[in-house]
Parts: structure tokens; sequence; C-alpha cells
């Protein structure tokens, strides 16, 4: 129970009805194998009382949550944007490609109500500190982070064709002129356009969905965030 007065609080809550029936099954009794995932029809099939456990039920959230996880990741896209279009709305109110932003989210979460904390930025860029911009492994920082931006500025300002694949194309010909790694440059453009440093997708799949205009925006205030903060 674990709180929950009943199976409908939990699909209230944004879990699926099939991973709910799946996990209950599993409190009491364990299939042969290592294997977790079952249909219902698969489930009947399977049962063996033998091996139902006497030891108590431990209802285990977090699991439940990676099962959920499990089942929206195999859903058919068209049956998930279904039911996750209303908590996409609910939080998106510009004009958007909300299909585009249903597909970045469905493999990264585990209930419904989780998609508003990885699509929030699209609606509204958050504030953020500019310390997002040095990062070890991409081996770049604020300074670093300030040149990209105003070499990449130009280039997208110039770009007609805002889909993903023209973008990404576009930025890796920078990326070989300059000789730099991918991460180097594309780090500092989702930082920019995202204002978070864990986003659902690339740099230039953000900038597909949001648009040219306001892309180069979040761009252009970027480079003044870097500048203000480093006295340029």
């Amino acid at each position: 129970r674990s709180g929950h007065s009943s199976f409908e609080d939990l699909v209230d809550q944004g879990f699926l009805a099939p991973a709910g029936v799946n996990y209950v099954a599993l409190l009491g009794w364990s299939p042969e194998g290592n294997r977790e995932i079952f249909s219902l029809e698969e489930m009947v099939k399977e049962f063996d009382y033998r091996r139902m456990s006497k030891s108590p039920a431990v209802f285990d959230m977090t699991k439940l949550r990676w099962m959920n996880g499990e089942y929206m990741k195999a859903m058919d896209f068209d049956a998930f944007y279904a039911k996750a279009e209303p908590y996409i709305r609910a939080v998106i109110k510009k004009d958007l490609d909300l299909k585009k932003i249903a597909a970045m989210v469905k493999t990264r979460i585990e209930v419904f109500p989780d998609i508003a904390g990885h699509i929030d930025f699209f609606e509204e860029l958050p504030e953020y500190d500019v310390s997002m911009y040095t990062h070890k492994k991409m081996k770049t920082d604020g300074e670093k982070s300030l040149k990209v931006l105003e070499e990449v500025l130009p280039i997208l300002e110039a770009q007609d064709d805002f889909s993903n694949d023209a973008l990404y194309a576009r930025l890796s010909q920078y990326v070989s002129d300059t000789g730099v790694k991918t991460g180097f440059v594309m780090w500092p453009i989702r930082t920019a356009v995202s204002g978070k440093q864990m986003t659902p997708a690339g740099a230039t799949e953000i900038m597909e969905v949001l648009g040219k205009e306001e892309s180069l925006a979040r761009i252009r205030k970027g480079i003044e965030k870097i500048r203000s903060a480093y006295g340029i």
C-alpha cells in the first residue's frame, strides 16, 4: 500500500495500469529466471502457486517506478502521446511541436508527472548560473564557452534550415573547421538554449523545437550573461 488507499491512486499519480498489475503480481510470487516484465496473459501462463513467497511482501516504490518506466519505453508512441499530452500541455503554452517534446521524454521518465521537470525550459528559459558553462569532461569553461557562442551565433543567424539534422551538420562543420571536440561546442550551446545541466535532448534537437528566433535570443542572452560575469 505504501500510503496509497487504492490501485486507482497509483493510476492517478501517473502509473500505467499494466505496470501496476505486473508489479503487484510479483509482490508475492517469483517466476523462474530473472525476468520481471510480464503481460497479464504471460503471468497467467507462467504462474505456479508453488513459487509463492511465505515472507511478507515489501512494497518498493523505487522498483514500481522503474517498472513503470520500462513499460513506458515499450509503449507505442501514439498511445504514449495520448497519455502524456495533458501533462505536456499543463507546462507548454507556446505553439511548439508537442509530439517532438514527447518523443524526447518517452525513455527518460518513470511516471507522467516527471514530464514537467524535463520540459519546463521550453516554455521559459530558467535563471541559471554561469558556472554551468564549466565542464571538466568537455574541457570548457565560461571564457571558452563565450568564444564558441560568439563564433556560432553568426553561423546560426545565417542558417535557414533549423531542423535538427541541418543544424547538427552545420555545427559539425564548425567543429571540423576549428579542430575541437563536438562536446566542446554543443555543451555551451545546450546550456544557453536550455539553462539546465540535464536535458531530454541535445542542443540541436532543442533548437529545432524552440525555433530560430527563440534559440538565437537565448544564445545572445548566454553571451551577455558570461560577459557580465567575467567583466568582459
